[in-house]
This record gives C-alpha cells, structure tokens and sequence, in this order.
C-alpha cells in the first residue's frame, strides 16, 4: 500500500511538472491578439489584405517559443508574433545595418510600448542573422522580401544555411512573399518586387529543409501577376510556406 501511494504522489509531481510545458503548446487566441486594443492604427491598416489571424495560426505561435524574424523592419510582423508567445517567449527582430538605420526611429518607438517587451531588436546580415552563439530557436519567420534579398547581392545558399542552423531539430522556418508567375526565376524579383514560389522553394529546400505546409489563404486568384506587387491598388497574390529541419 505505501508503494503505491508513493508511485501515486511520484505520478502526481510529475504530471505538475509537465504542466507548464503542456500550457505552452498551447494556441493563443490569435482573432483577439490582432483585436487587441493597445494595437496602433498604423499596424491596423497593414492588417489590410494580410489576414493577421489566419497568418499567426498557420505560423503556429505559441507561448514559451523563440523566434527569429527576419527582416523585421519597423515590426509590425514582430509584435504580433511577441503578443502570441506571451508569455515565456521571445522574439528578435533581425534587421540589416542598412535596413535599420532606416526604420530605427520607428522601431525604437514600437519597444518602447509594453506589446514589446519580449522583443529584442537585433541588427546583423541576413547571411547570419542569428546573435552570437544563438543556435536553438522553435522558429525562423520571413515574410515579403525574399524578392528584395535576391536582388541586392545577398547569398542565398548562405542565408539559407544559416536560417537551417539557427533552428533546433524539428525547428520551422515560415516564408511568404508576392507571387510571380510560375516559371519566372528571379526575372521581376526587382522590378515587379515578386518572388516564384517554386525557385524558392528549391532554394530552402537545398538548405536540408523539408517543406511540410503550404497556406492559401492570401491567394488572390484573380492577381494577374504582371503588376508591381508594392503599387497595385488590388490585391496581391502572396504565397506561403512551412519548412522543418529534420529532427
């Protein structure tokens, strides 16, 4: 008899002891994080054709995760992503020396408010954007710029490679970006400021990467595709897509 209720009391700790991890695993509510009240007009009005809630919940994050953004700019990606993994979570906010001395003011602005508080602002090259000696991360996110990096001299393979070691095994790393037509290559990344998802794919792919969702719910059936992604008035196809690291 006390055997067993030494087992059962052994039982009981440790199913308390799981708990937070439990908890942590669990979604948030995502439609009232994008409806929260704290959040500035401006971020509300890049809601537009983005479908913040639905974005969130195909990105999966959750409370206790560490994120790296990539290409976070002024952050509006990242506060939402900080909000979702409150508590207990983090998320940096990669930005290159020359993209932040552009959004500096904006961003410093944004940290100063207390959505923010788990973001840590981090300025380094795309090529190893990760802080030093950071190697254990749940996710990498980067969205509406892999069009950008393949025009401005940045190497891809090595972008890749280090987003790959930046994650833990059975990390996820989440792209998307403006459609291009299939088959375009890197022929509009610059002037139609679009990316073909199947390029892109190969791309990460080639990193060790297995590509395990693909979202829709931004397609835009009837984007032409033939228009600048950042001057149409209509909206714009983008893609989505989850990788994992084998693990």
């Amino acid at each position: 008899m006390l055997k067993h209720k030494i087992l059962a009391c052994l039982l009981t700790l440790s199913a308390i002891a799981a708990m937070p991890a439990a908890f942590s695993q669990t979604a948030p509510d995502y439609v009232a994080i994008v409806a929260a009240p704290d959040r500035s007009e401006a971020d509300r009005k890049l809601d537009t054709n983005r479908a913040p809630a639905q974005w969130l919940a195909f990105i999966g994050a959750k409370p206790g995760m560490k994120v790296l953004d990539i290409f976070a700019v002024y952050g509006w990606k990242a506060e939402l992503l900080a909000r979702a993994v409150a508590p207990g979570g983090k998320v940096y906010a990669q930005n290159s020396e020359a993209v932040f001395a552009r959004v500096k003011d904006r961003l410093d602005a944004r940290l100063k408010t207390p959505a923010t508080a788990n973001i840590v602002s981090v300025m380094r090259p795309v090529e190893d954007p990760a802080p030093p000696g950071m190697h254990d991360f749940d996710m990498v996110t980067f969205f509406y710029a892999y069009h950008d990096i393949t025009y401005s001299g940045v190497d891809r393979t090595k972008m890749n490679k280090a987003f790959y070691e930046a994650l833990k095994p059975g990390g996820e790393l989440v792209v998307g970006d403006y459609s291009a037509k299939p088959g375009a290559g890197t022929s509009v990344v610059q002037s139609l400021h679009r990316s073909d998802e199947a390029l892109v794919t190969s791309e990460i792919e080639a990193a060790g990467f297995k590509l395990i969702d693909h979202g829709d719910f931004l397609h835009v059936p009837g984007d032409a595709r033939d228009a600048p992604s950042h001057s149409s008035a209509q909206p714009v196809d983008i893609y989505m897509l989850k990788f994992r690291k084998p693990g």
